[in-house]
């Protein structure tokens, strides 16, 4: 997958001004607190996914799909 298919073509699109914001004038702590926030991203939209892939299961059972 390409990384454009994941972030888009919109320029005001936060994960892609997320991608490109320049990290030298970080610190470690920064760095470190910036990658705490994005594993609670990533916790938080895996459990959307779990969420909308059980939501569809059960959807299907319902159905007999």
């Amino acid at each position: 997958m390409d990384l454009d298919d994941i972030l888009g073509s919109r320029p005001d699109d936060p994960l892609a001004a997320l991608v490109r914001e320049d990290l030298d004038r970080l610190s470690v702590t920064e760095l470190e607190e910036r990658i705490a926030a994005l594993e609670r991203e990533i916790s938080r939209s895996r459990t959307k996914i779990d969420f909308a892939v059980n939501h569809r299961a059960s959807a299907d059972a319902i159905f007999k799909r």
